[in-house]
C-alpha cells in the first residue's frame, strides 16, 4: 500500500500487454471439475526456475485458470481463475492471491467488499496555466540537506539516464514534469502484465516521488534532485492504496526490460501490513518478489525502497529459496538482497519517528521530515507538503541516478555500493526520546559509519557529481 495511506482504488480490466512481453492468453475453458465460485481472482504463481513457458500455462489451464501472463526469466507467472481450489490444484508450483486474503479478512471480520471499500473521488485534470509559478526552491530545505542545490549546479542528469517510478501514476499534465516524463516508457502494471493505463487517477503519491526526483530546475515551483534525467511512471498501487504483489514484480520486470537505471519503490506490497508472520503464503510473496528484484539487478536497474512508516525494526529476507526470516518483521521490497533501503530524517538529521529502522536492512537515510516540517513537491495542480519515508527514498534514487550520469557504465550494485560509500555518517542518537516521557522509543545498534537508523549515513548529491578522483572506481 502507499505509505502515505491507503487512496482509493478503481478496478482496472484491461490485459493490453506491450511490445516485448508475452500476450495474455484468454482461450482455455474450465475443466468439467472445476468448481467456480462467484468471482474471479488474480494470482501470482512461482514455478521451478527453468520451467517453460508452455509448462507454465499448461499447469495453469490445467487448475481452472487462465494465464494473464507468464515471466520466464523468473519463471513466475501471473493468472486468474474463479475455482476456489486453484492454489491446492497448481500442485507444481505456489500460489498466492491477495485479493483472495482480504476477502478472508473481510469475511471474518463480518464486512462486505462493497461495504469496506472508500469512497471512489478522481483527481481533477491539470490545467498548465493555473499551476502556481512562484519559485519555492527556498522552502526545500530537503535538499540543502543532501547538497541537491548545489549538486545541479555541476551537473543536473542525463536525458539517458531514466528513474522508473513504481507508484500511484504520474500526472502527466504537471508542468514540473512534462519534459521528464517518457511515456513510451511507463506502464500500467495493476493487472501484473504491463499496459497503457500509467497515469495518476485517485492518488497525488506518485506524482509528489516524481517531483522530488526530477522536477524541472526552471524558475518556477520547485526543483528535484535530477532535473535533468528522464522519468517513467510505472503504475503498480492501485486506486485504493494497494501494491499487490503481481502488479510489484511487473513493475521490475517492466523496468529491467525498459532498461532503467534506477526504480523507486515507495511502497510496501500488501495484503498484509508488514511480513511480520512467516507462514506458506509469505514465502511465496517473498519469492518471487526476491526473483525480480534479482533480475532487474542483473539487468542494470537499481531498486530503492521506504522502509515503510511503521516504527518498527525490520530483518532482511533471504535472496530466494522459498524462505523468509525465522523472526522479526520484513518489509517488501526494502528488506530484499541488492534493494537500497531507505530510512527518513527530520530537519534536524535524526530518524522520523514514523521511519522504520533495522540493522543490516536500512542503507542509506534521506530527508522524509516531520509534522510541521514536512517535504515539498508536486501534486497534480500544483504543489503541497507530505511527511514519509515515502519521501526520504526519492532523494537517494535521484542520487543513483546523478550516479549513474557520472558513471554510465556503472551496474546496480557498482550503484548501490558508490551510493552507500558517498553517504555522510550519521551516529546513534545518544537519547532516543522523541516524546520526552523519559524511555526510548527506538533503540540504535550499530556504530557511526554504519547503523539501524541511518545505515551508512545522509545521501550526498554533490559527492555524486565532484570531480572523480584518479583511480576511483568502487569494486566490480
Amino acid at each position: 500500500m502507499s505509505l502515505l495511506g491507503r487512496s482509493l482504488r478503481a478496478a482496472v480490466c484491461a490485459f493490453v500487454v506491450l511490445s516485448g512481453s508475452v500476450a495474455a492468453v484468454a482461450t482455455a475453458e474450465a475443466e468439467p471439475s472445476c468448481h467456480p465460485q462467484e468471482r474471479t481472482l488474480r494470482y501470482v504463481v512461482a514455478f521451478d526456475r527453468g520451467t517453460s513457458e508452455a509448462e507454465a500455462r499448461a499447469a495453469v489451464t490445467g487448475s481452472c485458470g487462465r494465464t494473464t501472463i507468464y515471466y520466464p526469466q523468473i519463471a513466475v507467472a501471473v493468472a486468474t481463475s474463479a475455482d476456489k481450489d486453484f492454489t491446492e490444484r497448481v500442485r507444481s508450483a505456489a500460489a498466492f492471491s491477495a485479493q483472495a486474503e482480504r476477502l478472508s479478512v473481510q469475511r471474518a471480520n463480518g464486512t462486505s467488499p462493497a461495504r469496506s471499500a472508500p469512497a471512489r473521488v478522481a483527481l481533477e485534470p491539470t490545467d498548465p496555466a493555473k499551476v502556481p509559478s512562484a519559485d519555492r526552491t527556498g522552502e526545500q530545505w530537503d535538499m540543502r540537506a543532501i547538497g541537491a542545490d548545489k549538486a545541479r549546479e555541476r551537473e543536473p542528469g542525463s536525458r539517458d539516464v531514466v528513474v522508473g517510478v513504481l507508484d500511484s501514476g504520474i500526472d502527466p499534465a504537471h508542468p514540473e514534469l512534462a519534459s521528464a516524463l517518457d511515456p513510451g516508457k511507463s506502464a500500467g502494471c495493476l493487472t501484473g502484465a504491463p499496459d497503457r493505463n500509467w497515469a495518476a487517477t485517485t492518488s497525488v503519491h506518485g506524482t509528489h516521488v516524481a517531483g522530488i526526483i526530477a522536477a524541472a530546475d526552471d524558475g518556477k515551483g520547485i526543483t528535484g534532485v535530477a532535473p535533468g534525467v528522464r522519468i517513467a511512471s510505472v503504475k503498480v498501487i492501485d486506486d485504493r492504496g494497494y501494491a499487490d504483489p503481481e502488479a510489484a514484480v511487473c513493475g521490475l520486470m517492466w523496468a529491467a526490460s525498459q532498461g532503467m537505471a534506477v526504480t523507486n519503490s515507495s511502497y510496501f506490497v500488501d495484503p498484509w501490513s508488514l511480513s511480520c508472520a512467516h507462514d506458506d503464503q509469505r514465502r511465496v510473496v517473498n519469492e518471487v518478489m526476491a526473483r525480480a528484484v534479482e533480475y532487474a539487478t542483473s539487468a542494470g536497474t537499481l531498486t530503492v525502497a521506504a522502509a515503510t512508516n511503521e516504527a518498527i525494526g525490520l530483518v532482511s529476507s533471504p535472496h530466494s529459496g522459498m524462505r523468509a526470516p525465522a523472526e522479526g518483521c520484513q518489509a517488501l521490497p526494502a528488506g530484499l538482497r541488492d534493494v537500497v533501503a531507505v530510512s527518513s530524517v527530520s530537519e534536524k538529521r535524526v530518524k522520523a519517528g514514523y521511519s522504520s529502522y533495522g540493522l543490516g536492512v536500512i542503507d542509506v537515510t534521506a530527508p522524509g521530515g516531520e509534522a510541521g516540517r514536512c517535504v515539498l513537491s508536486t501534486v497534480p495542480g500544483g504543489y503541497a507538503p507530505l511527511c514519509g519515508t515515502s519521501m526520504a527514498a526519492p532523494h537517494a534514487a535521484g542520487v543513483a541516478a546523478l550516479l549513474a550520469t557520472e558513471h554510465p557504465g556503472y551496474g546496480a550494485r557498482q550503484l548501490r555500493r558508490t551510493l552507500n560509500g558517498q553517504a555522510t555518517p550519521i551516529a546513534c542518537p545518544a537519547d532516543y526520546d522523541l516524546t520526552g516521557d523519559g524511555s526510548q522509543d527506538a533503540y540504535c545498534s550499530g556504530y557511526a559509519g554504519f547503523n539501524g537508523f541511518y545505515g551508512h549515513g545522509m545521501v550526498d548529491a554533490l559527492a555524486a557529481v565532484a570531480p572523480r578522483r584518479t583511480g576511483a572506481n568502487p569494486a566490480r
